[in-house]
């Protein structure tokens, strides 16, 4: 065997484990960073983190109408929709820059 194998089997454990310390602070950065998304011209807004876990709902007086449930759900799911994929995105954007595009599956 020669040392020129044995020391690429050593380079590429130090890039996989170099690019787990980074993708572990990744992660962490993405759990502190908000995403926004709203519906119906703001009367529902949606807060989402960059792990995708909703954290805050805001629904205006304005957008409850009684007679018209419905809409207000719709409302709901659009803006939840638009945070978790502005979320995903920019999640998506910051893992390829560690991975250089390569899926890792289970990773994002």
């Amino acid at each position: 065997m020669s040392k020129r194998g044995g020391g690429g089997y050593g380079n590429i454990m130090q890039q996989a484990q170099r690019m787990q310390g980074q993708i572990k602070r990744l992660q962490e950065q993405l759990a502190e960073q908000e995403f926004e998304g709203s519906a119906g011209g703001g009367l529902v807004k949606v807060i989402a983190d960059g792990r995708q876990k909703v954290r805050r709902v805001e629904i205006t007086p304005d957008a409850i109408n009684p007679e018209d449930l419905e809409e207000l759900s719709d409302l709901v799911l659009a803006a939840i929709n638009m945070a978790v994929g502005a979320s995903q995105e920019h999640s998506q954007a910051e893992m390829k820059k560690i991975t250089g595009g390569i899926h890792l599956p289970g990773l994002y």
